[in-house]
């Protein structure tokens, strides 16, 4: 990357850049070279024209694009323009595919069949299914609800093991000639290099919403490229010509909303990308390593800031008539809460994860977290994984209203998003989740969440069974986004006084358990500098109040006993930095139960428990959390 200290120096940069010249090698053999060499050199041509998809084939049109990162490191689901194909048609593409060098057998390229949409910008409707060119019976190698995986038949099969390598994928390198031919009816989908060859022969037409009997089709990748070449029908938004073309325009990718102070300029953007937007509708991803970054004011005090970058090159790498210029607020602060998902919001489908927690018989677990996305779709945000200890999964539910698992199908949602600002509201949300084992063989899960545009949402997803009560389990993770732990109880100069910053309230039903974790820092003056837990009616109306060293008042807590394997010689030190569960348990009897796992600084585990704590409403039962002259992180 480039670094200047002025906008008008990183400019100047930029435009420097267009004084690069690029230059192309000659042929191989000369037109004037002795006959023998002339045939020797037909034959290799005609040997390496038949290992990379054969002749140019007739009506093919330049469609000249990248599918892809050119550092291989593009996700699942890049993909490329939308070839419509009509009924009694057939369409043909070409294009060069470089698979990734890790052996990995899934890291290739794919077809996706759509229904055809007359109504949307991007005529997408359903999705029929995906085929990659891999070959894998044992292995997703073609999915989806209709495609039938007994019409494949190919003339290689990968012999991928448990550890997903084999080497022969290399062998789908080169030049690559797709076909989906729906002339005598149904599907007759190919794909070959020439050597390789995939074909799926479905005799019968997908289940068409449209009258005009027309289907979508996208090329995709994961960790790969596909440098596309031509097409025999014209895609949506056109071909893009072999012709050079001058930047028109810029949008920055993978922004990280917070900095830490101290991080270098270099160190804070090195994943950042640019969609460069060119001539005649042609875009292109570019890395940091071709961008010239100026943040105005600079780095070396907090607050927020504005990234400037800068990018100087036509379409194909020559230096450009003028530079484009792309902006994009960012924070520089002091302290990185924990985070799941790289900040750059870059990170793949469930590539990062919390721990598995687990949630017994009757509880319901209670997270908090700031839900950030790269925006690009309503997926790539928050993500729930229901588990087994060993992490077999139950299924996973999305904060975009889907899932998918054993358990999943079984289950039921409401949610009351607003669609048409969904993906702006959730970047910057306070999510809270609540996981619920019934204890009967279904889990429920809900998010509130407290949107970016100030109004509050709650998404259920109910009833979700085949679990097993006593083996359940749940994790985090996200997409293209990431999760950060930042809700605070109490400042962090650890000075807030008595119960003066709480939790809102939070209602247990009768015979339910409700299930906290958080970081307990202390100034470690006296005992009772610590977490507080407050048991309450709906009106804030007191039962009572614990203390993490053995201690509370009210009406409630009078008729309560305590016991606790404190280490009262070490306590302030052992309490300050300890990872605390708390347990909150209305048992329907008019009494309740407080305990708290504390995994104290020194290693060890304390159970603090309060039983029994009577005169409880158990119809009109809530808690919060607080503290004193301490503040309380929440995982």
């Amino acid at each position: 990357m480039k670094y200047n200290k002025i906008v008008t120096a990183f400019c100047a940069a930029a435009l420097g850049l267009m004084s690069l010249t690029s230059c192309e090698g000659g042929d191989l053999f000369s037109i004037n070279a002795p006959d023998w060499l002339s045939s020797k050199a037909d034959s290799i041509a005609a040997e390496k024209a038949k290992n990379q998809g054969g002749d140019v084939i007739e009506g093919l049109e330049e469609d000249v694009y990248t599918i892809g990162k050119e550092d291989m490191s593009s996700a699942f689901w890049t993909l490329g323009k939308t070839y419509v194909v009509p009924a009694g048609q057939k369409w043909q593409a070409q294009f060069n595919l470089t698979v990734n060098p890790d052996d990995v057998y899934y890291k290739n390229c794919y077809i996706v069949f759509n229904d055809y949409n007359p109504d949307t910008d991007d005529h997408l409707g359903a999705e029929y299914g995906v085929i990659r060119f891999d070959n894998d019976p044992t292995k997703n190698s073609e999915w989806g609800g209709n495609i039938d995986r007994s019409l494949v038949k190919a003339n290689f099969e990968n012999s991928s093991g448990d550890d997903d390598i084999d080497a022969s994928v290399q062998k789908m390198n080169g030049k690559v000639t797709i076909t989906v031919d729906r002339t005598e009816g149904g599907v007759h989908y190919t794909i070959t290099n020439g050597e390789l060859k995939k074909e799926y022969i479905q005799s019968y037409d997908f289940p068409m919403n449209n009258s005009e009997g027309k289907i979508c089709c996208r090329i995709g990748i994961e960790k790969s490229i596909v440098n596309f070449l031509g097409s025999t029908i014209e895609p949506i938004g056109g071909f893009t010509s072999r012709e050079d073309k001058q930047p028109l325009s810029m949008t920055l990718n993978g922004v990280p909303k917070k900095v830490l102070q101290g991080v270098t300029l270099e160190e804070a953007f090195a994943n950042v990308t640019a969609t460069v937007q060119f001539e005649e509708g042609v875009s292109s991803t570019v890395s940091a390593a071709n961008l010239t970054f100026q943040t105005i004011p600079d780095m070396s005090s907090l607050g927020k800031k504005t990234l400037v970058a800068a990018y100087a090159k036509t379409f194909k790498g020559e230096a450009a008539a003028k530079p484009v210029i792309a902006s994009a607020d960012f924070s520089i602060v002091d302290k990185l809460f924990t985070c799941v998902g790289a900040t750059d919001n870059t990170s793949g489908f469930r590539e990062e994860k919390t721990e598995n927690f687990r949630v017994g018989p009757g509880e319901t677990y209670i997270n908090h977290f700031t839900n950030y996305t790269d925006g690009a779709a309503n997926w790539n945000n928050f993500i729930i994984t229901l588990c087994k200890a060993d992490n077999t999964e139950y299924c996973f539910v999305r904060a975009d209203n889907w899932g998918t698992g054993t358990s999943y199908w079984d289950g039921c949602q409401s949610c009351d998003w607003n669609w048409d600002t969904f993906k702006a509201v959730l970047d910057g949300a306070k999510v809270t989740t609540y996981i619920t084992n019934n204890g009967d063989g279904t889990a429920n899960v809900k998010a509130v969440v407290e949107g970016s545009d100030g109004n509050t949402y709650t998404q259920n997803y109910k009833g979700l069974n085949n679990i097993d009560p006593n083996d359940f389990y749940f994790y985090l993770s996200t997409e293209k986004g990431h999760l950060e732990f930042d809700y605070v109880i109490g400042n962090e100069e650890n000075t807030s006084g008595f119960r003066a910053e709480t939790e809102a309230i939070v209602k247990v039903p009768a015979g339910a358990t409700y299930v906290e974790r958080f970081i307990n820092h202390t100034d470690g003056s006296a005992n009772w500098n610590n977490f507080i837990i407050t048991l309450c009616k709906a009106d804030n109306t007191e039962y009572c109040f614990v203390r993490a060293d053995n201690w509370g008042t009210g009406t409630s807590y009078w008729d309560g006993c305590q016991s606790c394997d404190w280490n009262w010689d070490s306590f302030r030190e052992i309490i300050d930095g300890a990872v605390v569960t708390t347990y909150i348990t209305n048992n329907g009897d008019g009494t309740a139960n407080v305990k708290a796992v504390v995994e104290g600084s020194d290693g060890n585990t304390y159970i603090q428990n309060y039983k029994n704590l009577k005169n409880i409403d158990s119809n009109d039962f809530y808690y919060s959390l607080s503290m004193e002259k301490a503040h309380l992180v929440f995982e």
